[in-house]
């Protein structure tokens, strides 16, 4: 409730609107109305009294999101700039450079440029370091920098960036940007089309609905859906696309809360495009939200087999609220629910360990549902798949080398050695894989595994306790001991690792579309999903058709 109060001079009426509320209905109300009186005086007393000059809208800014911070991570106030980031998520279009751009540290990389785009068409490259927009040095800006790309079409923008060690400078000329929530379709094989589905935006049904078509009328008459890495977005257009495959009035997803109000039933509307064609999706731990309703709907409907490894657990629904002076929350309402009965979401935020993080259902407390032709499945977080694969689940050795960049760096230093590859798939020997781990090493990365983070924490608390010098041997050979295992796994996770440079690789040299491209030719849960197709007695044993 304390959106309300950014302004000063409103503060008063709404804390009496609240306390006339409280007084008039229950005891919530009272205890909200004494709660944000405490507040405003607090913000107040602050602002008026505080040795240094302050910034109330920054207080507030922080103030508002430390509190929904103690909640969950999809529960986020939006201030007038993160509004405009919010819409240009869920629309899937912008005026930009068109890339895909991190902050690190103080540090602004360009992760990937799409091609054809500004970003593109001005010469940048995976890997290269912007450190000044304009008049803007990047290391001096600690707001969202990228908005500093962001204008009306045709503006000019000149920057200045790094690339091995080296000054450059460019022009960026704004344009729109469509990103597409189907970035490629195509044939795997004479009757197998293959489509991917990247997120949920706007136009997420009409593309995969205009991909299913072409793909038919190209002689596919067996389909994969790849959702791998699909974080999720728009509710009604993972409900659109399951209706491609499914009749209309079909239960795709239900939604319960505390609030009667939040409760829903959400059914297909339409005529399907095709109820009988053999469909087989991919999942990973990194399909989420939506991509959980469309897989966990189209298993319980026995509609479509399911492979890969078992999803996010995503099953928390948000509304955007609109607040005042252009400000929004997104709040989570209610859980999703399967046309079976389970519950998608993995963590229990409302019950968080002493550290303050939820945990993960025991696989002991799974509940069993049944989907509609009697097969067991269960709930416990995510989507577990009918088939799980193990190359499509990352070691842990490999997503500490994902988080901290350690194959997007080496994928850079390896692309600057080899400029000339053109449109050549690159052969990862074990020469490379050999240079990549001494890459590692002479650039001292740090994988940041629990073990590695507990053993500094312990020397970091060590020396605030003074008692540092006692354990200090100790902790160098603990440090030698967790090095020579973090080795051991190199080596053991070798061909995970491999696979996972070579795709870093494609996109440099051949962008999206060439990885997409080597993925329906090389990628095993592609075959695997291909060899299920093909075999309609495995196909129709495992959905009991």
């Amino acid at each position: 409730m304390a959106f309300y109060i950014k302004k000063r001079f409103i503060i008063p009426a709404v804390a009496t609107g609240f306390l006339f509320i409280g007084t008039s209905f229950k005891d919530d109300f009272f205890e909200i109305a004494k709660q944000i009186e405490i507040f405003t005086t607090l913000f107040k007393a602050v602002n008026t009294n505080y040795v240094d000059e302050t910034n109330p809208g920054d207080l507030m800014d922080k103030g508002i999101k430390s509190m929904l911070g103690s909640l969950d991570p999809y529960t986020v106030y939006f201030n007038e700039q993160d509004v405009v980031n919010f819409k240009i998520n869920n629309t899937g279009e912008y005026t930009g450079i068109g890339a895909m751009i991190a902050r690190k540290k103080d540090r602004l990389i360009v992760r990937e440029p799409y091609k054809n785009y500004p970003a593109d068409k001005a010469g940048l490259k995976a890997g290269d370091e912007i450190i000044q927009i304009g008049d803007v040095l990047i290391a001096d800006f600690k707001d969202d920098a990228s908005q500093l790309l962001k204008g009306t079409k045709n503006t000019k923008i000149k920057i200045k960036y790094l690339r091995q060690g080296k000054t450059y400078t460019t022009d960026l000329v704004l344009d729109e940007v469509d990103i597409k929530s189907v970035p490629f379709y195509g044939k795997i094989d004479d009757k197998t089309g293959y489509i991917v589905l990247a997120h949920f935006s706007r136009k997420a049904a009409a593309e995969v609905k205009e991909a299913l078509e072409k793909l038919k009328t190209q002689g596919a008459t067996q389909i994969v859906l790849d959702l791998r890495g699909n974080p999720g977005g728009l509710l009604n257009e993972a409900i659109d696309i399951c209706n491609l495959f499914v009749p209309k009035n079909e239960v795709i997803v239900t939604t319960k809360s505390r609030i009667e109000k939040h409760n829903n039933t959400y059914k297909t509307t339409k005529e399907p495009i095709d109820t009988q064609i053999p469909l087989a999706i991919l999942v990973n731990g990194k399909s989420a939200s939506a991509s959980e309703i469309v897989s966990g709907a189209l298993q319980d409907l026995d509609r479509a087999v399911i492979l890969g490894s078992r999803s996010f657990g995503k099953g928390l629904v948000q509304r955007t609220v609109e607040l005042t002076y252009g400000t929004q929350l997104k709040v989570t309402i209610s859980r999703y629910y399967t046309p079976s009965g389970r519950c998608i979401q993995a963590l229990d935020y409302a019950h968080k360990d002493k550290n303050g993080v939820a945990q993960k259902t025991d696989s002991k407390n799974f509940n069993a549902f049944k989907t509609r032709k009697g097969r067991t499945v269960y709930d416990g977080g995510g989507v577990l798949p009918d088939i799980e694969l193990d190359e499509a689940k990352m070691s842990p050795i490999t997503n500490a080398l994902l988080k901290n960049d350690g194959i997007f760096d080496y994928a850079t230093t390896y692309y600057y050695k080899n400029p000339n590859l053109g449109d050549k798939i690159p052969i990862i020997t074990d020469a490379d894989y050999t240079s990549f781990k001494q890459y590692l090493k002479a650039n001292k990365f740090t994988f940041d595994t629990e073990t590695e983070l507990a053993l500094k924490n312990t020397l970091a608390a060590a020396k605030n306790e003074e008692i540092d010098e006692a354990i200090v041997i100790e902790y160098k050979q603990l440090l030698n001991a967790l090095e020579k295992s973090e080795t051991t796994l190199l080596d053991k996770n070798q061909k995970e690792i491999k696979n996972l440079i070579l795709e870093e690789l494609i996109k440099r040299y051949q962008y999206q579309e060439g990885l997409y491209q080597y993925y329906i030719k090389n990628n095993s849960e592609i075959k695997k999903a291909v060899t299920v197709l093909n075999n309609q007695t495995e196909y129709k044993t495992i959905l009991k058709m």
